[in-house]
């Protein structure tokens, strides 16, 4: 165990004075790591904190919970504990229980570093959760981003000092160190996906070859200097990026396989999407650089890629749906993933050619209210001529993901302003009254 402290330094996971929280389940990785780090916390120069979350999948949750919380007083090590829900987070986000709990779990951690309770996330994986992993990649249909495995850290937080050691040493070292620990009978379920590959599939490859793991781990590392090298040679600066959008030119659809491929995984990570995204979906999305405007995909983590004239746009849906429900009014309202709506009352003889918007309020029902568009909504377009609203929409050539955000002022169905874009012909503005109101988006 001893090699962690120079793989630590080798790859610079720590630095002096900081604090490391450790991802503690109470099992036998997990709870060799706390030990190892809170051993030789004075020689790393940090503070080393426990974090243990119960994930509400399993009744000996509880029991667990309380098992780490006693070894960590018995070690002085501080511990946050947090319970989660991930069977509901499931249901919900219509995700696996594997992928909702660890969606929920790097929330948490992720949460914890940006209130400055930690500064890194230690997390037990092995050289046998490298060699899993990677062949679950493989099995996916990744690419070389997938078989390089998992990188010892990660987003400059979550750092893995345990990947050059293996099953046997933790073993070894909880054995000579009289380490208690659980065990997690759900390792068992082979209905996971995970623990079929290590309880089925591992079993019988290590019994056929000896040595696959570290065979594995060896590959991962050549992968890693191939990889890094064709990224290297990757220039990205045509993305568009814009919060959870990006924009990328079909254009690089006409480069390598290579490239291209990475290009897409770079445009996927921006948006916060770096799993479980395949070698189909790579498919998927290079057919749809070639297909009509307006064509569009979903992918997993409630990502979908449009098709927008010459780019394909990225986007992480994964947003409540807003509500909007407001009187017509002059000041100003937050309209989520649009922008600020300010209206303002001007004199007549004061509109100008600026792009905003100009409407006669006294022609706009009393009922109308400002909200999101509806089924069924018409709009008569400035100059005549009724269509539905998502046609008039499309003929101002406005992408798919931005049309659910855009207040609309409506009366029924009928609506009269839509929010940044345009206002019906029913209320023009005209020269018999001395004032009218003006709209402008402040973007957020």
């Amino acid at each position: 165990m001893e090699k962690i402290l120079d793989f630590i330094k080798k790859n610079k996971l720590i630095k002096a004075g900081e604090v490391v929280g450790v991802g503690v389940s109470g099992g036998i990785d997990s709870m060799s790591l706390l030990h190892f780090l809170n051993a030789h916390k004075e020689e790393l120069d940090i503070d080393v904190v426990a974090i243990h979350i119960n994930h509400g999948i399993r009744e000996e949750s509880d029991d667990e919970a309380r098992f780490v919380l006693q070894k960590c007083k018995d070690w002085g090590v501080r511990v946050y504990k947090f319970t989660i829900d991930a069977p509901k987070l499931a249901k919900e986000r219509k995700l696996s229980i594997e992928t909702a709990a660890r969606e929920a779990r790097y929330g948490l951690f992720d949460a914890l570093v940006k209130k400055d309770i930690v500064d890194k996330v230690a997390l037990a994986h092995h050289q046998s959760d490298q060699a899993e992993t990677i062949l679950m990649h493989i099995l996916r249909g990744s690419g070389l981003a997938g078989a390089r495995g998992m990188e010892p850290i990660r987003d400059g937080i979550y750092i893995r000092p345990m990947l050059p050691v293996s099953k046997e040493e933790i073993e070894e070292y909880a054995s000579a160190n009289a380490i208690d620990y659980v065990e997690d009978q759900s390792n068992l379920d082979t209905t996971y996906a995970r623990n079929y590959l290590r309880n089925v599939v591992m079993k019988g490859i290590l019994k056929r070859w000896p040595n696959a793991v570290e065979a594995i781990n060896n590959f991962a590392l050549a992968v890693c200097d191939d990889d890094d090298y064709i990224n290297s040679l990757i220039d990205t600066n045509a993305l568009i990026v814009d919060d959870k959008i990006v924009q990328m030119p079909c254009s690089y659809f006409g480069l390598s396989s290579a490239i291209y491929s990475r290009i897409v995984f770079r445009s996927l990570a921006i948006i916060g999407v770096k799993k479980d995204i395949e070698r189909k979906h790579i498919e998927m999305i290079k057919d749809l650089a070639f297909a009509e405007n307006g064509k569009k995909i979903k992918l997993p983590f409630d990502v979908t890629v449009s098709k927008e004239y010459d780019y394909l746009t990225f986007v992480n849906n994964y947003v409540e749906k807003p509500e909007l429900s407001k009187p017509l009014a002059i000041g100003e309202f937050d309209a989520t993933n649009y922008g600020k709506v300010v209206i303002k009352r001007v004199r007549v003889e004061n509109m100008k050619n600026d792009g905003a918007l100009y409407f006669d309020q006294r022609k706009v029902p009393k009922d109308a209210r400002w909200r999101y568009r509806e089924d069924g909504d018409v709009f008569e377009k400035f100059g005549g001529g009724t269509k539905k609203l998502k046609s008039f929409l499309i003929d101002k050539k406005i992408p798919v993901r931005v049309r659910d955000f855009i207040p609309v002022l409506a009366s029924g169905n009928e609506v009269y302003v839509v929010a940044g874009v345009e206002v019906s012909e029913k209320v023009r503005v005209t020269d018999d009254e001395p004032t009218c109101f003006k709209l402008t988006i402040e973007k957020e």
